[in-house]
């Protein structure tokens, strides 16, 4: 076992074992006592079934990690990589068709891990979030969800690989500059055509209905200097009962969704509040900020990839008996996970930053924090939020602050 080895493997098995520790730390820190601040929304009987809710899904997932990690060791020490390799080579003609052969290699290697998580996918959606009344989502739904989401990895993941594989292939030590630049461009027009092209095959997008709520967000998107058009209302009950808001794009193709189970149960202030939140993260740059983050990482994983793409210590570490760049482009991205989990908790850490930098601009511009306070309320007993998560699992896993330091954070800018 050479040195690539021994990094995935620690990497593998560490990162394991802190989900392992962090899962059970969260489990421990769950209280039986309703928090003081949620004494009005939760009653004891939702509040023992929040916890219920976080115990289920915890134990879920850390038996999916399990099973998960099980499967990529059993195919990296069983050769199931080399067996891989040649069944493709023997497909494509090999030497002569590299693409061809990269497109079925990971294009194999993609359609094993959909189908190993696939009947996790189904037991979550059908029985966990059916048993705690959230699912609604048929199976018609289910596995349209499944066809579109996989033909739109096909199609657009298809042209990005063939891009990334053509460049290393021949374009010589610059390459992993062109395909920087190639990547930077598809992200920029992925997140262009988002909201017009393909959200929309996923969701029914119904501009919001004239009436108070309407008048009530443009009114204050004028108030903001914030150039809306129109606020869209998302179909999302036709998946789950459980309520979300988003934003999304750039210039006109720009848009807020509110999930039409938000709308259906919050009032117009409460609304008016999150969407100045949305707005938030778009005034104070998050949106802008997220996506040159995305493209200088994409630069510095190329750069780092070009280095040991053809290396043949990273090959034997996998038991290969031939070298390839698309065999490499999924060996890296196993030596680069360490690399990537650091990156991603100071990326999440930013992210809990900006979440309070955009609650505080829909209090300072809406002129009250408490309409807020009441939507993150009835979000978490809605949602049945784990009101008591343990720091070390937050900062592990989570894009957003613990609810209750958002409202504590809230209510001090108020005072």
């Amino acid at each position: 076992m050479n040195g690539y080895a021994v990094i995935v493997l620690v990497a593998l098995v560490g990162e394991y074992a802190l989900s392992l520790v962090s899962t059970g730390l969260n489990l421990r820190a769950l209280s039986p006592a309703v928090p003081s601040e949620f004494s009005g929304v939760f009653d004891a009987t939702r509040y023992a079934k929040s916890q219920d809710y976080t115990r289920v899904t915890s134990r879920f997932s850390l038996m999916q990690s399990t099973v998960t990690l099980v499967l990529v060791l059993a195919v990296w020490f069983l050769g199931g990589f080399d067996w891989l390799d040649r069944l493709v080579r023997g497909l494509s003609a090999g030497e002569e068709r590299p693409i061809v052969s990269g497109f079925l290699f990971i294009g194999m290697l993609g359609l094993a891990s959909m189908l190993s998580g696939l009947p996790f996918r189904v037991y979550r959606t059908f029985v966990i979030e059916t048993e705690f009344g959230f699912n609604r989502t048929t199976p018609r739904t289910f596995v349209a969800d499944l066809l579109k989401g996989t033909i739109l990895a096909v199609v657009l993941g298809g042209a990005l690989l063939a891009g990334v594989l053509a460049f290393f292939e021949w374009a010589g030590p610059l390459a992993w500059l062109w395909c920087w630049v190639a990547t930077a461009g598809f992200v920029f027009v992925v997140q262009f055509v988002a909201p017009t092209l393909i959200m929309p095959w996923f969701n029914t997008f119904t501009p919001l209905n004239a009436g108070a709520l309407r008048d009530a967000l443009m009114s204050y998107a004028s108030s903001a200097e914030f150039p809306l058009q129109d606020v869209f209302v998302v179909d999302g009950s036709k998946r789950s009962s459980k309520a979300n808001a988003f934003f999304t794009g750039f210039g006109r193709n720009k848009r807020i969704g509110l999930f039409d189970t938000l709308v259906d149960s919050h009032s117009v202030d409460e609304l008016v509040a999150v969407v100045a939140h949305e707005v938030g993260h778009y005034k104070k740059g998050h949106l802008v900020q997220g996506i040159v983050l995305q493209v200088a990482y994409l630069g510095a994983v190329f750069f780092l990839m070009s280095l040991v793409l053809h290396r043949e210590g990273l090959f034997e570490a996998f038991y290969m008996t031939d070298i390839s760049v698309y065999a490499g482009l999924v060996f890296f991205g196993l030596v680069f996970s360490p690399v990537e989990l650091v990156l991603s908790l100071a990326v999440q850490a930013m992210s809990r930053r900006n979440e309070f930098e955009a609650d505080a601009f829909a209090a300072t511009t809406t002129g009250d924090g408490k309409p807020l306070v009441t939507a993150l309320k009835k979000l978490s007993a809605d949602t049945l939020t784990n009101l008591t998560p343990h720091p070390l699992d937050v900062f592990l896993h989570d894009s957003h602050p613990p609810v209750l330091q958002r409202i504590t954070a809230l209510r001090a800018a108020g005072d």
